[in-house]
């Protein structure tokens, strides 16, 4: 009789043990899934979380042979989730660069698309190009050897409403990344 009784009283804690360990296997896969890799810490963060952008430069025409369009690889590989501002030198006042931000559009006389310059990019690449009508003709000071500053956006800045910065002003974006311009990479 005793054994039935103790056969009975063991039952329970069969039972209990094995909630018990599917409880502690859930824990667990639940802890191991909230593990993640962190990437190597990017070029662009100072060891203070300073926040230092990044620059390159190119200069490139825009012409027939290359359909009034330029492919400028990265040197290297940035965050899918950065972002890129692309800047064209488009003259100097009183010894300082005038930039402008891309995209640019120019009109006709009339108020019509003449010509523009935009871009597209990947975290490889960005593609510099001319868009707009008969742009053969478009004056070769708009074509030609044109200088191309690219700068790379750190993805915790790109997707704030309140920018701290005014985008369209080289100088503005320059200044609150911290950019020294006599370091900016130039690159073929």
């Amino acid at each position: 009789m005793k054994s039935k009784v103790q056969e009975y009283l063991k039952k329970p804690i069969k039972i209990m043990s094995k909630k018990i360990l599917i409880m502690v296997t859930l824990i667990g896969m639940m802890m191991l899934q909230s593990c993640t890799v962190q990437d190597s810490q990017p070029s662009n963060i100072v060891n203070n979380n300073t926040v230092i952008g990044e620059v390159f430069e190119v200069t490139r025409s825009f012409t027939p042979a290359n359909n009034f369009s330029n492919l400028v690889a990265f040197p290297h590989t940035i965050y899918a989730s950065d972002m890129i501002l692309v800047y064209r030198l488009s003259g100097v006042s009183s010894g300082a660069d005038i930039w402008k931000l891309l995209p640019e559009t120019y009109y006709t006389s009339t108020g019509t698309l003449d010509f523009r310059y935009d871009f597209d990019f990947t975290k490889y690449d960005a593609s510099i190009y001319m868009d707009g009508f008969d742009l053969a003709t478009v004056s070769n000071n708009y074509r030609l050897n044109q200088v191309l500053r690219i700068v790379i956006i750190p993805a915790n800045f790109s997707n704030k409403t309140s920018l701290q910065y005014d985008i369209n002003d080289y100088s503005s974006v320059a200044n609150y990344f911290k950019i020294d311009n006599s370091k900016v990479l130039k690159i073929n």
